[in-house]
């Protein structure tokens, strides 16, 4: 592999994608009469599944730039807020892979030029959650075709009103809930899936890789047992429905639509019942928001069939989302 290829993929793999001039200010220049011309790139696929490109190769990048390939319509990214991103490059040489968060899940970042690199930062400014956004750039003497999309880093959508005897979930200005158990209620039996926030995504499938922030408390106290809205935590990735997770969470994520927020009530039969964790009596609480879904792609899938070359293919590798609730015992913490 030849060694700017290989710095080219530090950059991108390392969660620090550098690109050259591209800015916010690009996406108005590139159809700025005096630019020169450059070979247009078409960019298809659907929300939720990784785009596929179009272009002549080997791509030249007479001028970098960025365009929306549709904008966003949720919350705008706020400097120093989080932001998760899925991402797809591809070496404009020969069309190969360089980096998709789709053979995994999406990578979380900070809105800052330290988290993003400066121009990929000045380029995501002034962006709504679900926008994808189209860059091209050449780095070190590579053409770099990258597809980002915007997504959610908290739930949003319409708010669904209380249930009598459920716990109360009340959330701060960051989003993030707090879960105050009814002390006059006995747990319930079965698996309670009672929707607070319901999002305007597509319906989470079996088989699906789900990115979600989540608040976990016991029934019997009301304590926090597991959260990933403190400080400096990651959302958590899992692969839905074949046992990644415990059974309630595997259930009860069943075709609830991304960016929704979900209570669910866990009972011990469909928790850490029959382990040694210290969870397995306990009925649990489980606020959950519901970020990302989609099927991951293998190496192979994400190659597109076009000749791998130089180009390689990996991971993205920014503060990846994953290490969800499983059903292991020693994960209850």
């Amino acid at each position: 592999m030849p060694r700017r290829l290989t710095l080219l993929l530090v950059l991108l793999l390392g969660g620090t994608l550098v690109l050259g001039a591209c800015s916010s200010s690009v996406l108005d220049e590139m159809g700025a009469a005096d630019s020169p011309s450059q070979a247009p790139v078409q960019v298809t696929g659907a929300v939720g599944e990784p785009p596929a490109l179009d272009y002549g190769t080997p791509y030249e990048v007479t001028r970098p730039g960025a365009r929306s390939i549709w904008p966003g319509t949720g919350e705008p990214v706020v400097d120093g807020e989080p932001v998760l991103l899925n991402m797809y490059a591809e070496d404009g040489r020969d069309g190969s892979v360089i980096s998709s968060t789709f053979i995994d899940a999406p990578a979380w970042y900070t809105m800052s030029p330290e988290s993003l690199g400066t121009n990929l930062y000045d380029t995501l400014r002034g962006e709504r959650v679900g926008a994808r956004l189209l860059l091209v750039e050449e780095d070190d003497g590579v053409p770099v075709v990258l597809v980002i999309d915007v997504l959610p880093t908290r739930a949003s959508g319409s708010e669904v009103p209380p249930v009598d005897g459920l716990p109360k979930v009340e959330r701060s200005d960051d989003g993030t809930p707090s879960v105050t158990v009814p002390s006059d209620a006995a747990p319930p039996e079965d698996l309670v899936v009672q929707p607070l926030v319901r999002g305007s995504g597509p319906q989470v499938q079996v088989g699906q890789v789900v990115t979600m922030r989540f608040t976990a408390v016991r029934w019997s106290n009301g304590k926090v047992f597991d959260t990933t809205w403190s400080a400096g935590t990651r959302p958590q990735s899992a692969t839905v429905g074949i046992g990644q997770l415990i059974d309630g969470l595997d259930q009860g994520l069943l075709e609830q639509t991304v960016g929704s927020q979900l209570m669910l009530v866990v009972p011990p039969s469909l928790g850490y019942g029959g382990t040694s964790s210290d969870l397995a009596d306990q009925t649990l609480v489980y606020v959950v928001d519901i970020l990302d879904a989609h099927y991951q792609v293998t190496d192979e899938e994400a190659v597109g069939g076009k000749d791998e070359g130089d180009g390689g293919k990996g991971k993205d590798g920014g503060e990846r989302a994953d290490d969800a609730p499983s059903d292991r015992a020693d994960d209850a913490g």
